[in-house]
């Protein structure tokens, strides 16, 4: 029977605040051998974990992303206080360079790290890759790049060898017509977004999200799919079902 790996969404993020240090350490804790988390860039071209570009859903607060200076987001809570009461308000927004510090610390470990298409947006390609590729230098063989964006990760397998994984805004021939010229490591796909029966094969491992459920997740192995990436990371290693899943 396929048992697919588990990828780690925005940390043990079920039961901890979404893409925060405490999040990725419960994660790699309970055995993950792979996480994911967001990238958005600060006004002053620091990296930091955040899957908005606003404070307002992980902060309770009224902000964006790329207006504030690395040390004002550093000094914010990001414990997610309407969807987890007051439990971790020592929760802070990290740095990429953080977030890589305590992989580092795990080798063997590995992250996909998606860079944000609001980022590319409001600072360009160049610049968001340029800050984002200093940090991940620092963790060698231990990252992937992620993104929405096909120009961005096309521009990542241009000037680094890192390996690159495309997300799918939607699942459809154009996509994978797209898919195969890019010719990606690993492909991202909503499970939502997903057809019935066995998936298109490439140069490409599937990874699909959001995913909690061990029985789909078997299922899912079975037409062809490699990774599943949940939030409920710890659930889903302990399940007797998937028992030798990699993580």
């Amino acid at each position: 029977m396929a048992i697919p790996d588990l990828i780690a969404h925005r940390g043990w993020a079920s039961r901890f605040p979404e893409n925060s240090l405490e999040a990725l350490a419960a994660a790699l804790d309970a055995g993950a051998r792979f996480v994911e988390f967001d990238v958005q860039m600060s006004a002053d071209d620091v990296p930091v974990l955040m899957h908005d570009a606003t404070l307002n859903r992980t902060a309770d607060v009224v902000g964006c992303i790329h207006d504030m200076t690395w040390p004002a987001l550093a000094s914010i809570s990001v414990g997610e206080p309407r969807r987890l009461g007051g439990s971790f308000p020592d929760a802070r927004v990290p740095s990429l360079a953080e977030a890589l510090g305590l992989l580092r610390q795990r080798p063997g470990r590995q992250a996909f790290v998606e860079i944000k298409t609001e980022s590319l947006q409001r600072f360009g390609i160049s610049r968001v890759l340029e800050h984002c590729l200093a940090a991940i230098r620092e963790a060698p063989g231990q990252c992937i790049v992620t993104s929405y964006s096909d120009q961005l990760v096309q521009e990542v397998r241009n000037v680094s060898g890192l390996p690159i994984a495309w997300v799918l805004a939607s699942h459809d021939a154009s996509s994978l017509e797209r898919a195969h010229r890019l010719a990606p490591e690993y492909l991202f796909c909503n499970v939502t977004k997903l057809p019935p029966g066995t998936l298109a094969k490439g140069s490409w491992d599937w990874a699909i999200y959001e995913v909690t459920d061990p029985q789909l997740a078997l299922d899912l192995a079975r037409r062809g799919v490699a990774y599943i990436e949940t939030m409920a990371i710890g659930e889903m290693l302990s399940d007797p079902r998937l028992a030798g899943a990699r993580a």
